[in-house]
C-alpha cells in the first residue's frame, strides 16, 4: 500500500502558464507545463542554463520523476536548489537591490547570446544566495525573435532603475514603495517623484522620464500593435542592455549620518564588556548548535558573524538601512555564504501581500528560526515604541524556541539617552520586571551580568505545556 504523500502548491507562482512551484512532503519542486517545453528545451540545450549556473547567475535544479502537481499539463518536474530564505526588493538594502539590478541585466545579456531572452525582469525572480544574487525562475527565458524588443524592459525600470534611483536622489526609505506598488514604481510616479536635475542625466532621463512619457501616450495602443511598429536588432537591444547597466553602475549612495550605523564605534561598552558578551553569545550558540538565527536589531552584524561562525544560516535584520547596507558589503567582501543582511521594522515588519494577501509572506510566515538573537534591542522596542514587555516577549515567542536577549536597565547611557527628550512613564522597565514579563513565555535557562556594565544578558527556552508551545 502506497504511503500519500503531501502535496502544496505554492500561491507566488501562479501567473506563469508556463509553470508553477508545489512542496511535497516539504520537498520544493517546479513543475514544467507542456506550454513550456519548447523553452525549456532550448534553455537546456543552448548551453545556457549550464553557463548560468555555472556563473552563480541561476539556481541549479535536477530533473525529478516525482509525481506530478497537474498530470494534465505536465511536461517535466524539475527539483531546484532550495534557497535558505526568501527575502523581498523591499527588505533590501541599497546595494543589494543594485547587485541584483546588474545580475538581471547580466543574465539577459548572456541570454541574447545564446538566442534566448528573459521574458520576465521581476526583482521577486532574484533571492540572495551564498551572499550573492541569483535568479531562482528557471521559467524566466523564452526564445528571442529578431526584430522584437525586450518586453521586461518596463518591468526592470519599475522593479529596479525607479527605485533606486529615487533612494539616491530623494530618500534611501523610499525603497518601500516596491512594498506598495507589487509590480514595481510606476514610472510616471518615479517621473514625478525625481529632481528636475535628473533630467539631465542621459541614462535617468531616457529610461524613466522619456519612458513614462511613452507610457502615457502609447496607454491605448494593444501591447501586440505597439511590438509590431517597433523593431530592434539584436545589436541594437544589446546596446540598450548596456546603457542600463552602465546607468544603474553609476548610481551610488554612501551609508553615512544615521543614527546607528556607527553604534559599535560610539556606545558605552568597554573592551571587558564587549568582549564578555561575545564570549557568552558563542557559548550560548554552541551549546544549542541551531541551523537557522535570525539576529533582530543586529545593526552592522557584529554578533550576527558570530553567530554565522556556528555554520548556522543567519538573518540579520535592522531598521536602519544605511547599517544593512554597511552589513551587506561586509558579506560581499568576505564573501561570507551564510549570512542574509535585512532591512527591518520590527514594529512594521513585512506583511504579507499582493493576491489575497497570499503572494508575499510576511516575516513571522517566513520562520520561525531556531534561535532569535535580541541584543541591545528590548529598550528601543519598549522605550522609543512603546511596546510593553509582555508584548515584546510575546512577539519573541512566535519567533523562535530559543532566546537570547540583553536587557539594558535604566541607569546606562543608551537608554538615559531615549529618555532624554520624553517623560519616563516606564515604571515596568527594572530587570524584576522584565524577567516577570517574559517569564509569562519563557524560562530562563542562564543568565549573566556583563562584565564592566549593568547589562544582563539571558539564555531563554520557550514555556510548553502538554505537546502544544505557546505560540502566537
Amino acid at each position: 500500500m502506497k504511503t500519500k504523500t503531501k502535496m502544496i502548491s505554492l500561491v507566488a507562482s501562479f501567473r506563469d502558464p508556463g509553470g508553477f512551484l508545489f512542496t511535497r512532503d516539504g520537498v520544493l519542486y517546479r513543475q514544467v507545463n507542456k506550454a513550456y517545453a519548447e523553452d525549456y528545451t532550448r534553455l537546456m540545450d543552448s548551453g545556457l542554463y549550464e553557463k548560468l549556473v555555472k556563473a552563480g547567475l541561476l539556481i541549479p535544479h535536477t530533473e525529478s520523476d516525482t509525481q506530478a502537481a497537474d498530470e494534465k499539463r505536465l511536461f517535466k518536474v524539475l527539483c531546484p536548489e532550495r534557497v535558505p530564505f526568501i527575502s523581498y526588493p523591499y527588505e533590501w538594502s541599497f546595494s543589494q537591490l543594485k547587485d541584483a539590478a546588474l545580475a538581471t541585466l547580466s543574465i539577459q545579456k548572456r541570454a541574447l547570446k545564446r538566442g534566448m531572452s528573459l521574458k520576465d525582469a521581476s526583482a521577486y525572480n532574484l533571492q540572495f544566495h551564498k551572499g550573492k544574487p541569483v535568479l531562482i525562475d528557471t521559467l524566466s527565458f523564452e526564445t528571442y525573435k529578431e526584430g522584437e524588443p525586450w518586453v521586461a524592459y518596463r518591468q526592470f525600470c519599475q522593479h529596479f532603475l525607479a527605485p533606486l534611483a529615487l533612494m539616491v536622489y530623494r530618500d534611501v526609505r523610499l525603497s518601500q514603495l516596491l512594498r506598495v506598488y507589487i509590480d514595481g514604481v510606476p514610472l510616471d510616479l518615479a517621473s514625478r517623484l525625481l529632481p528636475v536635475r535628473t533630467r539631465w542625466n542621459l541614462g535617468l532621463s531616457a529610461h524613466i522620464h522619456l519612458h513614462a512619457s511613452a507610457q502615457k501616450r502609447y496607454a491605448d495602443v494593444a501591447l501586440t500593435e505597439a511590438r509590431g511598429k517597433r523593431k530592434l536588432s539584436k545589436d541594437a537591444l544589446l546596446s540598450l542592455i548596456e546603457n542600463l547597466r552602465h546607468t544603474v553602475r553609476k548610481l551610488e549612495w554612501k551609508p553615512a549620518g544615521t543614527e546607528w550605523i556607527n553604534y559599535y564605534s560610539a556606545n558605552n561598552y568597554t573592551g571587558i564588556a564587549f568582549e564578555h558578551k561575545k564570549a557568552l553569545v558563542e557559548y550560548w550558540l554552541s551549546r544549542l548548535s541551531p541551523k537557522t538565527i535570525w539576529d533582530l536589531g543586529a545593526n552592522t552584524g557584529v554578533f550576527s558573524r558570530i553567530a554565522a561562525e556556528t555554520g548556522a544560516y543567519v538573518i540579520s535584520s535592522d531598521i536602519d538601512p544605511a547599517a544593512v547596507d554597511g552589513n551587506y558589503r561586509q558579506v560581499k567582501e568576505s564573501n561570507q555564504q551564510n549570512l542574509l543582511p535585512m532591512v527591518l521594522d520590527l514594529t512594521n515588519p513585512s506583511p504579507s501581500i499582493g493576491w489575497q494577501n497570499r503572494e508575499r509572506d510576511s516575516f513571522l510566515q517566513r520562520g520561525p528560526a531556531d534561535v532569535v538573537l535580541a541584543l541591545a534591542l528590548v529598550h528601543h522596542l519598549a522605550i522609543s515604541n512603546n511596546v510593553p514587555l509582555e508584548r515584546v516577549a510575546e512577539f519573541f515567542a512566535g519567533c523562535s524556541e530559543w532566546l537570547i536577549v540583553e536587557f539594558v536597565p535604566k541607569s546606562d547611557s543608551q537608554v538615559q539617552k531615549l529618555l532624554r527628550s520624553r517623560v519616563d512613564i516606564f515604571n515596568e522597565y527594572t530587570r524584576t520586571g522584565f524577567e516577570s514579563a517574559f517569564g509569562q513565555w519563557y524560562t530562563i535557562q542562564s543568565s549573566s551580568l556583563v562584565r564592566d556594565s549593568e547589562r544582563w544578558l539571558f539564555l531563554m527556552k520557550r514555556k510548553c505545556h502538554g505537546n502544544r508551545c505557546w505560540l502566537i
